[in-house]
């Protein structure tokens, strides 16, 4: 059996206080500012939050109370008040009733193990915490509790749970209105969906009501509050905040439901497509549980999960939350807490109105957010914040509208300009699998990790043996980026970033040029561990993907209706499989770096295909970069296929010259090889006609359209060798995640998921293999039955295909009756 050694929990530890470093500037005068303040209301006994037997005084708390949920005692809140508690911390239980609807008004709600009576509404309140007020110690004794239904008994659909936060005068305008779990247990859960958000069935017209949905999804009622995403790019200027002409995305209530047949309460006024390859989304943003600021012109709230907590979200909404500006304060945020959360996600949730992210995984390990909806956030959406996030799992994700924020004050990454990304992350060995990005300010998806003046990549990495070793984290790949799909975008379906993310000036000298150039530093993953992007659909954008890191894999890319397709590339080691591009307007594939034409090394194309459009006589699909840096870089092609418009076929020419900026060659040409062209083992190579050390390297040039434009010419040579680029290996092992231990008189099931960058082929609980009922890119759902084990523990662990083992197997202690 595997399992974790103290020495590695140790580790956990280390990491995840280490982490809180860059936050200490921001967060230690929080941790100073604690006033001499008083609790005016005690619970002294277990009972209901309405009765004053409850309580010392033995009244009800009311207006600008300061509550504490003594240690010990179990508190049921029972109410839909009005009043406004100034503070309610737990230290003992406080369970919101599933029998009758509930609203909480409130400034602060605390849980956690301190009788300190503070209005602090980030840092935690107890003695084994660090300068800013984060956890530095494991608790010991029983867990503070909020619960607001539990994982296995969510608050029923019938009935709705509110917690509405408040500002208060004489609070800090930065920290509060806020929830926040230092060290304890919170659990907020609704009423389950089936699906949060589905694709149409059918196409919906302007002016149309009837919405047909592509699978059934229970759960869904009258009076609930969906978006239709938009199916077109919309024209704005930098921003969609506040652009209502430019948003083609539209918010309605349901009004009528047959089946999977929604009729609408008023209808749509743009068109919306369900039909064919490419289809929007409708996604429900109504839960019966909803946690929301109370003044959402005024001062938001925000909600924070400390190191060492427990519990989890599940089909809540949270709405008009975070600070805009503000390091820190976001929607739902789990604050570097390392592993200590493993087992803990977010599934479900809608996170609507966000001023700054919906969810923020900050140096956190293990975690899931799943079937969520994010619509509405300054700033990037589902976010991966300092770079050492690993092992987290965002699967089947809806992100729409992440506008364009500004860099937040001593936040880690100086690089980022959260300039809005539905998904945003910087450490590749994280799982992103089955998400849908719509109408996003800047970019669907972005990953980005660079060098610069004001940061250093070489962080603290949780290892797969449990260790912790400092590394670049620009060498970590990105292990598994499948089913995704980014369409209506601002600006960019989906950016690969490096640190050769600045652009050469064009308007230089050549050898200047080449001397900027060469100095960029390509610092990346190896070619036995490229970055991977499988089965990526990008529509509706207007670029659609950047691939701009050397070692790539790109398998089954599928582009359509964008103004540039293949977008300033860093072409060095890059493999693309399947790649198909249709109607993209200006540019298909661009050539190294854009407007500096340059390509460091070779790339290879296996299965390209185009479908064109109107085009002209001189920009062509493919383009030839100009700058050959390092001597040898050539593009390879193979399985080519042109499917022009029968009315414009003297137009696209295959391959050309870029347009814009021309940069003679500065030490040679590009070739571009296209293998088989002209029979088997007759090879097209196309060059520049500038050029001239190709022009003249004895081959038989000639012009030859629509295969070649008016800058381009063609030779056939002879059994071209077809490079080999990557030498790809699996030698990491999967990362499990215990969802949940439903324990039986006699027996418990436990449920998980797995996640991998190959094929899982077995998941193992304390010895017995477990069912995989799911599977689908790397991820699997898996349960088990058991005996109930004698010494209270169980632990999980995974194998994937290429025999790794995954060594630091997910304990959990089997929960009392």
């Amino acid at each position: 059996m595997v399992s974790p050694t103290p020495s590695r929990i140790a580790a956990s530890v280390l990491l995840a206080t280490s982490l809180a470093t860059p936050f200490l500037a921001a967060g230690a005068a929080d941790h100073d500012h604690h006033d001499a303040l008083r609790f005016s209301m005690t619970s002294v006994a277990d009972g209901d939050w309405s009765s004053p037997q409850t309580w010392e005084p033995a009244r009800i708390p009311r207006h600008d109370d300061r509550v504490l949920i003594r240690r010990g005692t179990t508190v049921r809140y029972d109410v839909k008040s009005d009043a406004v508690i100034r503070l309610v911390q737990v230290v003992g239980t406080l369970q919101f009733a599933d029998n009758r609807d509930t609203e909480l008004n409130v400034g602060l709600l605390k849980v956690q193990n301190s009788d300190t009576c503070s209005e602090n509404g980030f840092a935690c309140d107890f003695h084994d915490v660090n300068a800013a007020g984060e956890p530095i110690g494991l608790p010991a004794g029983p867990l503070p509790a909020l619960l607001i239904g539990t994982l296995d008994k969510p608050i029923p659909a019938d009935v709705t749970a509110r917690v509405r936060l408040h500002y208060l005068d004489g609070m800090d305008k930065n920290d509060a209105p806020a929830i926040a779990c230092c060290s304890a247990r919170m659990e907020i859960h609704g009423a389950p969906l089936s699906r949060t958000w589905v694709k149409l069935a059918a196409d919906i017209q302007p002016g149309g009501r009837e919405i047909l949905l592509a699978e059934a999804a229970s759960g869904w009622r009258v009076g609930d509050e969906v978006i239709i995403t938009a199916s077109t790019r919309g024209s704005r200027g930098r921003t969609f905040r506040n652009a209502a002409d430019a948003v083609n995305t539209e918010k309605r209530r349901i009004a009528q439901i047959d089946g999977q047949r929604l009729t609408l309460d008023r209808p749509v006024d743009k068109a919306h497509l369900g039909s064919g390859e490419f289809l929007s989304e409708v996604a429900n943003l109504s839960r019966n549980v909803v946690i929301e600021s109370a003044d959402p012109d005024g001062v938001r709230g925000h909600t924070v999960y400390h190191r060492f907590s427990q519990g989890g979200i599940s089909y809540a909404r949270f709405a008009h939350l975070g600070k805009e500006g503000v390091l820190g304060r976001y929607a739902i945020h789990y604050h570097v807490v390392g592993d200590t959360m493993r087992g803990s996600r977010v599934q479900g949730a809608a996170i609507v109105d966000s001023h700054n992210r919906w969810v923020t995984i900050h140096g956190t390990q293990y975690l899931i957010v799943r079937d969520c909806v994010g619509y509405g956030s300054v700033g990037h959406g589902f976010f991966l914040e300092d770079g050492t996030e690993v092992y987290n799992l965002l699967d089947r994700n809806l992100g729409v509208h992440a506008y364009r924020g500004r860099p937040l004050p001593n936040q880690v990454l100086s690089f980022d300009p959260n300039d809005g990304a539905a998904f945003w992350w910087g450490n590749g060995r994280n799982t992103l699998t089955r998400n849908v990005s719509c109408e996003n300010d800047e970019y669907g998806y972005r990953y980005d990790m660079q060098r610069t003046s004001r940061f250093d990549p070489n962080l603290p990495i949780l290892q797969p043996d449990g260790d912790v070793t400092t590394m670049d984290v620009r060498t970590i790949p990105i292990w598994r980026f499948e089913n995704n799909e980014a369409h209506s975008e601002g600006f960019y379906g989906m950016v690969v970033a490096a640190n050769g993310n600045r652009q050469p000036d064009n308007a230089i000298h050549n050898e200047q040029m080449l001397e900027r150039i060469r100095g960029i530093d390509w610092t990346g993953p190896d070619t036995r561990h490229p970055h991977t992007i499988r089965n990526l659909s990008i529509w509706g954008s207007h670029y659609a993907f950047r691939p701009h890191s050397p070692a790539m894999f790109m398998e089954n890319i599928r582009i359509h209706s964008a103004a540039y397709g293949i977008y300033r590339p860093a072409f060095e080691n890059h493999v693309y499989r399947n790649l198909h591009i249709s109607a993209v307007g200006s540019e298909p594939f661009n050539r190294g770096m854009d407007d500096a034409s340059a390509q460091t090394g070779q790339i290879t194309v296996d299965g390209l295909t185009f479908t064109s459009g109107y085009g002209n006589r001189s920009t062509p699909l493919i383009q030839i970069s100009d700058v050959n840096l390092s001597g040898d870089a050539a593009t390879h092609l193979r399985h080519v296929t042109v499917h022009r418009d029968e009315r414009y076929q003297d137009r696209w020419p295959l391959v050309n010259r870029g347009v814009g900026p021309r940069v003679p060659p500065i030490t040679e040409g590009v070739p571009i090889y296209i293998h088989d062209h002209f029979g088997p083992g007759r090879d097209a190579k196309i060059v520049s006609t500038a050029a001239q050390d190709l022009i003249g390297d004895g081959n038989q040039y000639t012009s030859q359209p629509p295969l070649t434009g008016s800058e381009a010419r063609v030779a056939e040579v002879e059994d071209a060798a077809w490079p080999e680029l990557l030498d790809r290996v699996d030698d990491l092992p999967p990362a499990t995640i215990i969802t949940a231990i439903d324990r039986q008189p006699h027996r418990v099931i436990v449920r998980g998921v797995t996640h991998d960058n190959g094929e899982i082929t077995g998941v193992t609980v304390n010895d017995l293999p477990a069912t995989i009922v799911a599977h689908e890119a790397g991820v699997a759902d898996w349960q088990i039955e058991l005996d109930l084990p004698a010494n209270g523990q169980i632990s999980a662990f995974a194998r994937d295909a290429a025999g790794n083992i995954e060594r630091m197997a997910h304990q959990r202690k089997l929960p009392e009756n």
